[in-house]
């Protein structure tokens, strides 16, 4: 057995630590601030890439200081520390009773100690949902090694007899919602078409998601349901070590990863502001399948790649190593550089002190792909807080006055760390909030709004109605914008919201870039992206 597991050289052991709940407390902090060596050097690479457009280095970069505030243990990695997922496959005698509470104890423990943010809502009714301030229930699965629905990962069939072998991931909403799935039939598993399939549904992800992506796609699957877990396991690196060659149970194809990687190479999204450096990495999985259906499904990893591989025995836990000083990475000090503001082409400086006009008025001419650097202060709020304007404004009433005053931030934070001003830091996406356009721009408010991702055209329409603008600030960055540029935050309204209030944030020097205009100029036409970030 020790012969087995010692093959994983890229595991940490700990001896006599066989609880269940201590596993998950442990994988959870260590992935919620750390990242592998693996991630790591990929974002390094795409941030020394020959073929890298300046805006590419800089989001790279900075995620590379991210990484490195993270990795201090008070700020995590992203404010969206996501929903815990527990995959963990059962083999030979292992005692599995209460494993579901167990690990719920574990996860619940680490998510309140650490301060990391709560995301789930609980329905109390069909319509109507409440936070449970414990980000419970966590998604926990356990499978016999020998029966598993979806293919067994490579490291489950090295584990020694009489484990419990797991994945442990923290899966935020934004890559989530990028997931597609399509019922197709034989026809669909064609040359042609499926490289037309792949073009259309790389496209469809646009930034929103905080990339650089890992990106996974399966292709059939004995049921949809074997499909999608396939795929959920494919983002979370399951089956990195999975062979190329064909056979009856699940294989990857080397030749269609390389197609998805250069399809999202020349997209043109690049990492979030325009280039080539859309994806890290690419998984294609080919599944049997009924002879009637072709199910297919499409889905992503973000940059805040939080996914971890462990093996409990009656020894101990063996658990995936990570990086806990990411500047000793070779290279990292080289890529990282490309954060230093002063490497900039050009850069707009904007001041916000509560004088709309002024906003605007120093915003006029910038053209998407542009980047800026903003001082003073925004407004925090998103689709709680927007939902509740919404509401006011349906009973005749009027908006808060601070809703016009201010750039109109789309985040939601982690828990404050003790001492510090605010828990990490960054942006939601930006198309939730695109329903209250015309509500708000037409009374003077969200006539800049800061966050993530594509935008309808409902929205960029109403930019070029009301002279408004829509900035990207980069997602993935959240400990280092909440340790770096952030001075002060305050509660405004709606406190019970949680980490949803409207809060007043003062922020020095953040960064942000031009993705729609107030001529309706906007980064995701693909005319315009194919120029940004050169």
């Amino acid at each position: 057995m020790q012969e087995t597991v010692n093959s994983l050289s890229n595991f940490d052991f700990i001896p006599n630590e066989n609880s269940l709940s201590k596993a998950a407390e442990t994988a959870f902090s260590r992935l919620s601030f750390t990242f592998t060596k693996e991630h790591i050097e990929n974002l390094i690479k795409a941030a020394l890439s020959p073929d890298a457009s300046d805006n590419d280095r800089y989001v790279c970069a900075c995620m590379l200081k991210n990484a490195e505030v993270a990795s201090k243990g008070l700020f995590p990695i992203c404010q969206d520390t996501g929903i815990a997922n527990v995959f963990a496959w059962k083999k030979g005698d292992f005692n599995t009773k209460n494993a579901h509470s167990a690990l719920t104890s574990g996860v619940k423990k680490v998510y309140d100690e650490r301060k990391l943010r709560f995301s789930t809502t609980v329905p109390s009714s069909f319509y109507e949902e409440f936070d449970p301030k414990n980000n419970l229930p966590a998604q926990i699965s356990i499978f016999d090694s020998e029966g598993a629905l979806a293919p067994i990962p490579p490291f489950v069939k090295s584990a020694p007899e009489d484990s419990l072998s797991f994945i442990f991931c923290a899966k935020g909403g934004g890559s989530s919602n990028k997931t597609s799935f399509i019922q197709g039939t034989k026809a669909s598993l064609n040359k042609e078409r499926f490289t037309a399939l792949m073009k259309e549904q790389l496209e469809h992800f646009g930034t929103s998601a905080c990339p650089p992506y890992t990106i996974a796609i399966v292709a059939g699957g004995l049921s949809p349901e074997q499909n999608l877990l396939t795929l959920k396991l494919a983002t979370m690196g399951a089956y990195d070590d999975m062979g190329f060659e064909a056979n009856e149970y699940g294989f990857r194809d080397k030749e269609l990863e390389e197609l998805a990687m250069e399809i999202a190479r020349n997209s043109g999204f690049g990492a979030q502001f325009g280039g080539t450096q859309f994806a890290l990495n690419a998984v294609v999985v080919r599944l049997p399948r009924h002879g009637a259906s072709c199910p297919i499904s499409f889905g992503v990893s973000c940059s805040a790649h939080r996914n971890l591989k462990a093996i409990l025995t009656k020894e101990g836990l063996y658990i995936e190593k990570t990086v806990k000083n990411p500047c000793e990475v070779d290279g990292f000090d080289k890529a990282a550089s490309f954060a230093d503001t002063k490497n900039a082409k050009s850069e707009l400086n904007v001041q916000s002190t509560g004088d709309m006009n002024a906003v605007l008025s120093s915003l006029k001419g910038s053209k998407p792909g542009d980047r800026i650097t903003l001082n003073g202060k925004i407004l925090v709020a998103r689709d709680a807080a927007h939902a509740r304007w919404q509401k006011l404004l349906d009973s005749g009433k009027s908006l808060p006055e601070y809703c016009k005053r201010y750039p109109i931030c789309y985040a939601g934070p982690a828990r404050t760390p003790e001492g510090k001003i605010i828990g990490s830091f960054g942006p939601t996406t930006a198309g939730r909030m695109d329903v209250y356009a015309q509500s708000l721009m037409s009374r003077g408010a969200a006539l800049v709004t800061l966050a993530k991702g594509n935008r309808s055209k409902q929205w960029t329409e109403a930019c070029k109605e009301y002279g408004a603008f829509y900035l990207g600030t980069p997602g993935g960055i959240a400990a280092l914008i909440a340790s770096e540029y952030i001075v002060s935050q305050k509660i405004l309204d709606y406190e019970d919201l949680g980490m949803e209030a409207v809060r007043l944030v003062e922020v020095k020097n953040l960064p942000c870039f031009v993705i729609t205009n107030s001529d309706g100029e906007d980064f995701y036409d693909k005319s315009v992206r194919q120029g940004c970030g050169s």
